[in-house]
């Protein structure tokens, strides 16, 4: 009788285990990665900074605009740097899901690849070179089971100033000048 309780303990926790290491952490969710949309910008000029989040399968973000106070909005903060002002992040309308957890109510959240834009003047004055903005993405990831976390992911934004012209970069993301 005690090896059949002890067998069934083990099957148990064996089966517990399998279930957490299933779950990601909260970093792992969300892979965030900077463009420019001039390479290298003048000075005196604005650009714009594409952050592009790619959501694991499987899981989503809340939206900026939440359905609900109480949950947590996916927020970008850029950092002040000497030569460089940045403005208001422009963030996308998310998508109406239902899930299991809010029975009644769809929820407003971001799924597969969100792209978020911060404005950034550069200085006439800004240094010439290679320069780093530093981002914070703040998110809650959720599946349709459990929700991580909160957590804040540092995002670099590369920033290459010049003397000449700017030069535009990542159609794929800002369109065609």
């Amino acid at each position: 009788m005690t090896r059949k309780i002890t067998f069934l303990l083990a099957a148990i926790l064996s089966l517990v285990c399998c279930a957490i290491a299933q779950i990601p952490s909260a970093r792992d969710v969300v892979k965030p990665a900077a463009f420019a949309s001039f390479d290298p910008v003048a000075r005196g000029r604005q650009l714009d900074i594409a952050v592009v989040m790619k959501i694991k399968d499987g899981f989503h973000v809340n939206a900026r605009k939440t359905t609900f106070d109480y949950l947590i909005p996916t927020d970008l903060k850029a950092e002040p740097i000497e030569g460089f002002k940045s403005g208001a992040v422009n963030y996308p309308k998310g998508t109406l899901h239902k899930f299991s957890f809010a029975k009644d109510q769809a929820l407003n959240v971001y799924t597969d690849t969100v792209v978020l834009f911060v404005p950034v003047t550069v200085d006439a004055s800004a240094p010439l070179g290679e320069r780093h903005l530093a981002l914070k993405l703040r998110y809650q990831a959720c599946n349709n089971e459990v929700c991580l976390p909160p957590v804040t992911l540092p995002v670099d934004a590369v920033i290459h100033v010049g003397s000449g012209e700017s030069r535009p970069s990542h159609p794929e993301l800002f369109g065609k000048p």
